[in-house]
């Protein structure tokens, strides 16, 4: 994608290369994995995060000097800047176009692990939002495990889907829907549970969809190949597809995010409609 030279965001924290110490939090091996694979995308979900991981706590770890970044991770940053800045202004429009008030979010980027109001996490949560501190979090080696454990094909456009959807949960937040949705919840089975989780994940990716269509009438920044990387990363972290590489088969009831299919779809809708009246996921769902 068209990114260099646009506007970079102020709203990011950049904490790689800073000095962890502490208890490590366990991130590696098939624990990581597991973890990494459940909580793709975290969402609300973000919030179970931290219980998960401070349960599995490791054993007290050295103190880390820090360090300085790399010139790639010194890029990074500023690709992440301008995503979160081609956010900030188009969900301003949004937001004006409908009489509403918008308020941006902050991005940290982080290496390892994390603390956050929503709790610890490590890298192996992949990026996710946090409602209590309303924050975006991510460490960027997670788009490394989407190309080469999941099957994605990665690119440049696979991190702008990423932390579009996560910015879709914050506008979840901001427009009450997440508060409705938990609401909803109380008292259904689990599986009745689940469907509105999995409502609001694939609102999340209609948001990420209208995003890119609304950026690129406004930038242009959309090059061939882009969409198919982001479709490509919708499709690796689909309930089903996770389910099928975890367990060898699937179980419906127990989708939180939707399937591969389900994913795409959204995505598609929102940025070929470019219109947020049609991203009612949750009255569409069976």
């Amino acid at each position: 994608m068209k990114w260099i030279g646009r506007r970079q965001s102020d709203n990011v924290d950049d904490r790689r290369g800073m000095s962890g110490g502490g208890k490590t939090l366990i991130g590696g091996g098939i624990l990581g994995i597991v973890i990494l694979l459940l909580n793709a995308f975290g969402g609300e979900n973000g919030q179970m995060i931290g219980n998960i991981l401070q349960q599995t706590q490791g054993q007290q770890g050295a103190p880390t000097e820090e360090r300085a970044l790399t010139p790639e991770e010194v890029k990074e940053g500023e690709f992440v800047k301008t995503l979160l800045a081609d956010n900030e202004d188009v969900w301003t429009k949004i937001f004006a176009e409908n009489n509403l008030k918008f308020e941006a979010p902050k991005l940290v980027l982080f290496s390892g692990q994390v603390q956050t109001a929503c709790g610890g996490a490590s890298s192996a949560s992949g990026p996710f939002y946090c409602p209590g501190d309303r924050i975006i979090y991510m460490d960027m080696t997670f788009f490394e495990e989407l190309r080469t454990k999941f099957g994605a094909e990665g690119g440049d456009f696979a991190v702008a889907y990423v932390l579009a959807h996560e910015y879709g949960h914050h506008i979840q937040t901001l427009l009450g829907t997440s508060a409705k949705m938990r609401q909803a919840q109380e008292g259904k089975s689990e599986a009745e549970a689940n469907k509105l989780s999995v409502a609001l994940e694939l609102q999340a990716d209609f948001y990420a969809g209208l995003w890119t269509h609304y950026n690129e009438k406004q930038n242009a920044m959309l090059e061939p190949g882009d969409i198919e990387e982001a479709l490509s990363a919708a499709n690796a972290v689909g309930d089903d597809a996770i389910q099928k590489k975890m367990q060898g088969q699937v179980v419906p009831d127990s989708f939180t995010h939707g399937t591969s299919e389900q994913r795409m779809y959204w995505f598609n809708r929102g940025f070929k409609t470019g219109d947020i009246r049609k991203g009612d996921t949750f009255s569409e769902l069976d």
